[in-house]
């Protein structure tokens, strides 16, 4: 009977710690995506992968890093077969469809402008400077996340700073006038 309670104590431990986690995986997954619902799905994939994958978790180990090393996988699996299968999708003209968008509101302004500039970075730095930035690990923990070597992890950090300064700094048709990284969508400022 104490051995059940046991096993029950440390499975409700360790799905407690993972609930823990959760929030930090929402904010990578909707900064990674840009799309609240492709964020959400980003997640739960993480978390089925999590609990299928379970064994493979050495205990005592970082359990956040690896969490976010399997969303990290996933999310460059997901982008692949995007890529593969782009076209093949139906393309549309945002000028096509501008009255039917709304304009924002004034306030989130900033924010929607971060994000176009996120989404305009190449991935492999918009994933470092949200580990770094937003996540706060550690260029170590980075590095064991991507797979890539601590010094990789300082220079995509360097260049993402940077590339986002400018494309912040940028005068207001900069962005409708630049394509978009790899695998981001185009967007275009809407002041």
């Amino acid at each position: 009977a104490r051995m059940r309670q046991a096993t029950t104590a440390t499975a409700t431990m360790d799905r407690h710690t993972i609930i823990e986690q959760i929030p930090g995986l929402r904010r990578y997954a909707r900064a990674l995506t840009g799309d609240a619902w492709a964020a959400d799905d980003l997640v739960q994939d993480t978390l089925e992968r999590a609990c299928s994958q379970w064994q493979r978790w050495r205990a005592g180990s970082d359990l956040r890093a690896w969490l976010f090393t399997l969303m990290h996988n996933l999310f460059a699996n997901q982008a692949r077969s995007l890529s593969r299968r782009a076209g093949r999708g139906v393309q549309v003209d945002p000028d096509e469809v501008a009255s039917e968008l709304q304009a924002p509101a004034a306030a989130s302004d900033l924010a929607l402008d971060l994000q176009r500039c996120l989404l305009r970075l190449p991935a492999e730095q918009r994933a470092v400077l949200l580990l770094v930035s937003m996540e706060d690990l550690s260029y170590e923990e980075v590095a064991s996340v991507l797979a890539i070597p601590v010094g990789t992890v300082m220079s995509r950090l360097s260049r993402a700073r940077s590339r986002l300064r400018e494309l912040l700094d940028a005068p207001a048709g900069y962005l409708a006038a630049r394509p978009a990284a790899s695998g981001a969508p185009t967007l275009r400022r809407l002041k």
